[in-house]
């Protein structure tokens, strides 16, 4: 699979990709600021403000910063992704286009969590190999079967019935600075599946790059999860903010 250039890799053949922006921080610190016919004071100030705002929880100003990213993720992600339903979605259709031969094969297989149900843990004492083996052996015979009812006739439609959730799939993903954050603060916090964690580090690098005030002050007063690399960033910016 060829990625988009401008885009950040994520999993074996995944990719987010940002394909237009508007508003930004000054957008936040404007349509916080029309309320009482202000404008902008200068960095200092309305970086205050946006701390203020995220501090205080008044969010709608956030609304009129937007995204829009196009996403490759497999299909057992997007079922996660989509239950954010404050953001407009358009995915590929397999009803109008062959699916590809592009399936998610994990790096390392984990082992359920015993006191999380819906969670997993590292489990280095499992057969790796021979699960994978298994794993390209039954997604093989899914996409034979698949070619062979297109073949036979059978409607594109119909014959992505027998595909598995570990399927590629894309689509666009449009979301304000506001549902941008809430998603953030559950994907890509530890106790998200691990691989959509992926996905959230890699947007969470173009919020910081487009709006790198409300970022800052997003981990220091709104983050609150666990995450390694998020973490390391909150440290960073709060010591930047001791010196």
């Amino acid at each position: 699979m060829t990625r988009p250039a401008d885009s950040a890799a994520v999993l074996d053949l995944g990719f987010v990709r940002l394909v237009d922006f508007m508003g930004g921080d000054r957008g936040v610190v404007d349509a916080a600021r029309v309320s009482y016919g202000g404008v902008s004071k200068g960095e200092e100030a309305d970086r205050k403000l946006i701390v203020y705002l995220l501090k205080h929880q008044h969010m709608t100003p956030f609304e009129h910063a937007v995204f829009k990213f196009h996403v490759s993720c497999p299909i057992f992600v997007m079922r996660q992704w989509i239950r954010h339903r404050m953001a407009s979605y358009n995915e590929i259709s397999a009803r109008y286009t062959e699916v590809k031969d592009e399936f998610y094969i994990p790096s390392r297989w984990r082992a359920q969590d015993v006191k999380n149900k819906q969670g997993s843990v590292s489990a280095p004492r499992l057969d790796h190999a021979k699960l994978t083996g298994l794993f390209n052996k039954q997604i093989k015979a899914c996409l034979a079967t698949y070619r062979e009812l297109l073949e036979a006739g059978v409607a594109r439609e119909m014959a992505r019935m027998v595909l598995p959730v570990n399927a590629y799939t894309q689509f666009y993903w449009t979301v304000n600075a506001r549902s941008f954050m809430n998603f953030l603060s559950l994907r890509a916090d530890a106790h998200a599946q691990w691989e959509i964690q992926q996905y959230a580090e890699a947007l969470a690098a173009f919020f910081e790059r487009k709006m790198p005030w409300t970022y800052a002050a997003f981990l220091t007063h709104v983050w609150t999860g666990e995450n390694s690399k998020i973490a390391a960033q909150r440290q960073a910016v709060l010591a930047g903010q001791a010196r």
